[in-house]
């Protein structure tokens, strides 16, 4: 079989056989065969979990990407099945005790949304503070945080071929409206897009874009290659379907038509960016996803991994160097390692900022050059993208040397700050200024912007 290229040169294609999406959810988990060599006390854990934090996996994952010999040890398990310890002790034992007394479902359910109203639904002031309004309304399917990128949640892409178990966007995909975001209105977009031309990036986020027909995808990028949108020069399109549902590049309906739309974006002077969300080696490992990556390049479009450093999964500098060295093998760009962030399983996935500093540098020494395009590690806080570059003694304090990599206000941009050391610390809000500072730099005007939110 051949494929042609946007060069049309000729390549060879593997195809492999096509498969139908099959998904497993949380009413599911007792028919799933795989689970039975677990104890009933792990199973029964799991059906915990499920209740409060979303699960949705389907069954190329479980064939191709789980190891069953090591479960559940096995790090693509714990990344998309419920675990014991994803929940406060507490909150765990009160809804089992629901459970295990068959306690009604309005009972449940409201214990259920007591629990997930303490997991930090929204961090990083996602709803108070970054999403925007267009002649008095807002648009809830939109976040603009940074002044050159926006962040576009359509209604139809807005769940994933399977859920990571870490998602600091689990509150879309509990069926809770009110903690949705969501946009339907093509038109919404636009008219937000023209009205602020310093906006050259716009990133297709969700849930999982890659969900969607091609046609609605469609609808709403090819309006953006006109004229009135050339300041919109940069389009990214955030997804987990390369390593958990690559058949969406290769054997689906519309997968030829995807890679089309991809190529006229190319064509059009837009630079195309595919962020792949890739969180463990294991997951690159099977035919079907090293084709899809090779179609994706071959449409023009570049491909940026990125994941956070997790506990359990991936806290370990020999896996992230085995993962960036296969993906620059494989013609992807490593781009970001991320802080877990402050919401939803954190206590099960976080680790100290210390330690996670020591895994970058350790992983980031055993690959060359081409591997260190990766920006770590950071933590998406309320302020921006704060990277941790190290730990230094300055004037006789240990402090984290920290510095913005993108920042609600371009100013504070690339500035080094200090905080004093703490071997605990595992978020920005964690930690206090070094050498007596009352406060961080920042703090004032973040303060000013939040006021300034609240009064709108």
């Amino acid at each position: 079989m051949t494929g042609i290229s946007r060069t049309g040169l000729a390549r060879p294609v593997i195809r492999p056989s096509p498969r139908r999406l099959e998904v497993y959810t949380a009413r599911h988990l007792p028919a799933i065969p795989e689970l039975a060599r677990l104890d009933p006390d792990h199973r029964f854990a799991m059906e915990v979990v499920a209740r409060v934090l979303p699960f949705r996996v389907n069954r190329y994952v479980i064939e191709e990407l789980i190891d069953w010999g090591r479960v559940p040890e096995d790090p693509v398990f714990r990344l998309t099945f419920p675990q014991p310890g994803m929940l406060e002790p507490e909150d765990f034992r009160r809804i089992a005790a629901l459970l295990r007394r068959g306690a009604p479902e309005a009972e449940i359910a409201a214990a259920v949304a007591a629990v997930r109203a303490r997991l930090n639904p929204h961090p990083a002031g996602q709803r108070r503070l970054n999403v925007p309004r267009l002649q008095g309304r807002r648009l809830q399917g939109l976040q603009h945080k940074y002044r050159e990128t926006v962040l576009f949640f359509p209604a139809q892409g807005q769940t994933c071929h399977s859920y990571c178990s870490f998602c600091f966007r689990w509150p879309q995909f509990v069926g809770e409206r009110e903690l949705r975001f969501a946009e339907r209105d093509a038109a919404s977009l636009q008219a937000y897009l023209r009205a602020h031309p310093e906006v050259t990036d716009l990133l297709v986020t969700g849930g999982d874009p890659m969900v969607m027909r091609t046609q609605h995808l469609a609808a709403y990028l090819e309006p953006l290659l006109t004229p009135a949108f050339a300041h919109v020069t940069d389009i990214r399109i955030g997804t987990k379907a390369l390593s958990f549902w690559p058949f969406r590049f290769l054997t689906d309906p519309d997968a030829d038509a995807l890679l089309r739309l991809f190529e006229r974006i190319v064509a059009a002077g837009r630079h195309l960016a595919v962020m792949a969300h890739v969180n463990h080696p294991q997951e690159l490992e099977s035919e079907a996803a090293r084709e899809a990556i090779a179609r994706i390049r071959a449409t023009g479009a570049e491909i940026r991994t990125q994941a956070p450093l997790l506990r359990h999964i991936n806290d370990d500098p020999a896996v992230w160097a085995r993962m960036w060295r296969e993906q620059v093998r494989l013609g992807m760009i490593p781009y970001y390692m991320f802080v877990e962030r402050d919401t939803g399983a954190r206590r099960y996935f976080e680790l100290p900022l210390a330690r996670a500093h020591a895994i970058y540098r350790e992983a980031i020494a055993r690959v060359s050059g081409l591997a260190r395009t990766v920006r770590g590690p950071s933590m998406s806080a309320t302020p921006g993208k704060v990277e941790v570059q190290g730990v230094a003694e300055v004037a006789g304090e240990r402090v984290f040397v920290l510095r913005f990599l993108q920042a609600r206000d371009p100013d504070w941009l690339h500035r080094p700050f200090f905080a004093r050391y703490d071997a605990e610390a595992t978020w920005l809000d964690q930690l206090r200024p070094a050498f007596g500072e009352a406060e961080f730099f920042f703090e004032p005007g973040l303060r000013a912007m939040a006021a300034r939110a609240g009064a709108a």
